[in-house]
């Protein structure tokens, strides 16, 4: 009986391991709603995001890592359409994010004529400094410059051969964009000055003109939603290290947030004993890749006999070094890292098809026991 009671009495002291299973799912449509506005740098989509994952990590009874504010503001250039959006190829009007897109980096033009061809897919005006391109996909992105020219990229499918234009864009070029990195912490219960940091870019593309915008759902809402409930957990049971929350902004214009943060850290980087940083977690049917594995064999082999002995995922694929995600700045200035993203699934990226009604979150629940068990072993 005196057995039987203690065996209890260790299986309550434990930690349950426990999520809310409707959370991400919540989460994860907060971010990608209208009003977010594609998380990017009109309609203050970025601002409205930072201000709702701050007050979650509020709610959570999280800490702010620098001891005073969540948020680490700092600044960078942008180049943004707020306003006019509109394109009629030989006379027919074309929808923006459908049909076609601007190349980032465009100047704002409102103007009309005849197009030169000058291969298969480009056709110009030059005199317009106009160039339009006919695409398989329509891909955007950011950009941190203006060029003296307007590029548009139109989807093969839309239109007949390009001859004539009519086009209407406003543009508006900012140099000291205002964005701000949301960094919060679960103090540890024996060593709270050695961290385990997990880590996420909220930021999208934003709107393209007044109408149209890109949810970001798999990138990268679900990275943010993947932390933020990782977050409560750890805020209900604390692990002997400190774990720290990092959700940058400016990745898609550069991994800006992530370099500014390594340049100006809130904590010594050399008390990180291991960064993860995820981004596009919304999958995962045949599996994860983990970026930097050859660099840190050791962890990589521990990741793969978690995942071995409990068949979280399908697969776990090694890759190298690459500057592709808000880890690189990290590795580069000596912090053992992991870049980890799900395979398989939707393809939609960078459109306006990343939406959360077609991300299946397949394999989210098994990842999110994967990092809690990878987690214990590693602080051990």
């Amino acid at each position: 009986m005196k057995k039987c009671l203690l065996l209890l009495c260790l299986l309550i002291s434990r930690p349950a391991f426990s999520q809310d299973p409707g959370l991400a799912k919540k989460i994860l449509n907060r971010l990608t709603a209208k009003t977010m506005w594609g998380r990017g740098y009109t309609k203050n989509g970025l601002g409205k995001a930072a201000d709702y994952i701050t007050a979650q990590f509020e709610a959570y009874g999280l800490i702010p890592m620098n001891g005073n504010s969540f948020q680490q503001t700092f600044s960078f250039p942008v180049n943004t359409f707020p306003g006019k959006m509109s394109l009629k190829i030989n006379g027919k009007a074309l929808t923006a994010g459908k049909d076609f897109i601007l190349t980032p980096e465009s100047k704002g033009k409102k103007a009309s004529g005849k197009l030169e061809q000058k291969d298969s897919t480009v056709f110009i005006s030059a005199q317009e400094k106009l160039i339009i391109t006919l695409k398989d996909k329509l891909t955007w992105s950011v950009s941190t410059e203006q060029a003296d020219h307007t590029g548009i990229q139109v989807l093969k499918t839309a239109t007949e051969k390009p001859d004539r234009f009519e086009l209407n864009i406003e543009n508006q070029f900012v140099p000291d964009f205002k964005a701000a990195n949301i960094c919060a912490m679960v103090k540890g219960t024996s060593r709270p000055d050695s961290l385990i940091v997990l880590t996420a870019h909220y930021d999208h593309l934003g709107g393209m003109g007044a109408h149209t915008y890109f949810p970001g759902a798999n990138d990268n809402a679900s990275g943010i939603s993947f932390l933020l409930s990782m977050a409560k957990y750890y805020a209900a049971n604390p692990a002997p290290y400190s774990i720290a929350f990092l959700c940058f902004a400016g990745e898609e214009a550069g991994l800006l947030g992530s370099r500014y943060f390594t340049e100006h850290p809130l904590t010594a980087l050399d008390k990180i004993r291991f960064l993860i940083n995820v981004d596009m977690v919304g999958t995962g049917e045949t599996g994860i890749t983990v970026v930097n594995a050859a660099f840190h064999p050791k962890e990589f082999a521990l990741l793969n006999k978690i995942n071995a002995a409990n068949s979280y995922l399908a697969k776990i694929n090694p890759r190298g070094k690459a500057a592709n995600s808000d880890h690189y700045f990290f590795s580069e200035k000596g912090v053992p890292a992991f870049f980890i993203y799900t395979n398989g699934g939707i393809r939609a990226y960078h459109d306006i098809y990343d939406r959360p009604a077609t991300l299946p979150f397949t394999a989210y629940n098994n990842l999110f026991k994967l990092f809690v068990d990878f987690n214990r072993e590693l602080i051990r």
